[in-house]
């Protein structure tokens, strides 16, 4: 077992039952304090510890840190740049601090009162440097839904699919943290039976529940990362709400794919949870058959058992769950998509992000999305308060929520919030 996953550790930081930041957890973000600087933090219960803090009262001393170079800076890669057995060290190091029968920052008066703050006291910042991004399409469920949807039923995955993780390149300057508002994009779309586009706001704005990896550790260009060695750059994850432009996205994907129908806005939960802290979850995934060449084959528990759902709030009104999905029904996992990603040579850099595709699960109330929820806008969907959706309209908020569980503890990201505003 690692040692600060125990599941029989207690804080002394009071953690509410049923929070998704318990002393296991310890995840990694950026916070502003009230008149400050963004600063990184971790978080416990319903308070965030400013690290700059701990850093400057000695905390960190035994793991030989540049403090200015990595607890002061407004995002989190140069942390994540000191390497797997630092971000190990840092997180046990927290797990001691804040241990019940640990006194050492109890006593502290001076360091305990600094770094200690409410989470309602802080504004959460963006917590990496996003410098590339790619989007994977590994959900079987959701690959055969839009294939029926589209094309043939009877081939509605396309021959390579089962293959290779599919994925596109992204536009990273758009992803933005949990709490942004986004506007309705405009574009061009092809009315059906019109024998040209026309130019104008999209009618047909849809959320992905997604999931991103993001990586902490560099490569060469030609270099490729085995799988077995993967998990050596994968620092962890975040709730991912890649929003799209359905009707954009129809007509201008051909033949290269998506575009500005996907690069309007895409939204991540504040903190990244650790893959560390998430290896009591691991699972194993679904059966690939055919069997996958050789640089893909991985043994063991590669998925993870992360329960999601998704709900809307229309402005002024009641919340509606949309839908409950996992992450576990994921059909290609973290380790292969990192592995394809680089197996031509492309180089990773520290603060990539890798979003999993639209995570749906063989039943209808476990779709990602909304077009798959309402199947093209031809089955809408009730809400709790009256009235319906087809897609997401104007001053609607989608919020995404993850977490894991067993009998002893649970893990979890938080929320990750967005509010459609109308196109500008």
């Amino acid at each position: 077992m690692i040692e600060p996953n125990n599941p029989e550790l207690k804080s002394w930081i009071d953690v509410a039952k049923g929070s998704d930041f318990p002393i296991q957890n310890l995840p990694f973000g950026m916070i502003r304090p009230q008149n400050g600087d963004p600063r990184p933090a971790t978080r416990i219960g319903d308070t965030v510890i400013d690290l700059s803090v701990l850093a400057d009262f000695g905390y960190f001393d035994h793991l030989e840190i540049d403090d200015l170079s990595v607890f002061y800076q407004p995002v989190l890669n140069p942390l994540m740049a000191l390497g797997k057995p630092m971000w190990s060290g840092i997180r046990k190091s927290l797990s001691e601090l804040f241990r019940l029968n640990n006194a050492d920052l109890q006593q502290d008066e001076e360091a305990r009162n600094l770094a200690l703050i409410p989470i309602n006291q802080v504004i959460m910042e963006m917590p990496v440097a996003v410098g590339d991004y790619t989007d994977f399409y590994s959900s079987i469920e959701h690959a055969t839904n839009v294939g029926v949807m589209f094309r043939d039923p009877a081939n509605a995955l396309f021959p390579n699919w089962k293959h290779l993780p599919v994925g596109y390149h992204g536009r990273s300057s758009s992803i933005v943290v949990s709490g942004t508002n986004i506007h309705r994009p405009k574009g061009q779309t092809m009315i059906n039976g019109a024998s040209s586009p026309v130019f104008g706001p999209s009618k047909l704005v849809d959320f992905e529940l997604e999931m991103a990896f993001i990586t902490g550790k560099e490569s060469k260009l030609g270099e490729s990362i085995s799988i077995e060695q993967t998990e050596d750059y994968i620092f962890g994850m975040v709730l991912f709400n890649d929003l799209s432009a359905r009707d954009i996205q129809k007509w201008e994907y051909v033949p290269l794919g998506p575009f500005l129908a996907k690069s309007f806005g895409s939204v991540i939960s504040p903190w990244i949870v650790t893959m560390e802290a998430l290896q009591p979850f691991r699972v194993g995934g679904p059966k690939q058959d055919p069997p996958v060449l050789p640089y893909l084959k991985s043994e063991g528990k590669d998925n993870y058992d992360i329960q999601l759902e998704v709900s809307l709030t229309p402005d002024n009104g009641a919340e509606t769950t949309l839908c409950r999905s996992n992450y576990k029904y994921l059909y290609w996992s973290v380790k292969q998509q990192l592995a394809h990603q680089t197996v031509n040579g492309c180089n990773i850099r520290i603060g990539d992000m890798y979003g999993s595709g639209t995570i749906s699960g063989p039943a209808p109330d476990s779709y990602g999305s909304m077009l798959e929820l309402s199947w093209q806008g031809t089955k809408p969907i009730p809400l709790n308060e009256g009235g319906d959706r087809k897609f997401i309209q104007d001053h609607d908020t989608i919020t995404m929520r993850g977490h894991c569980q067993n009998d002893k503890v649970r893990i979890g990201f938080g929320e990750c919030v967005t509010k459609i505003l109308p196109a500008n």
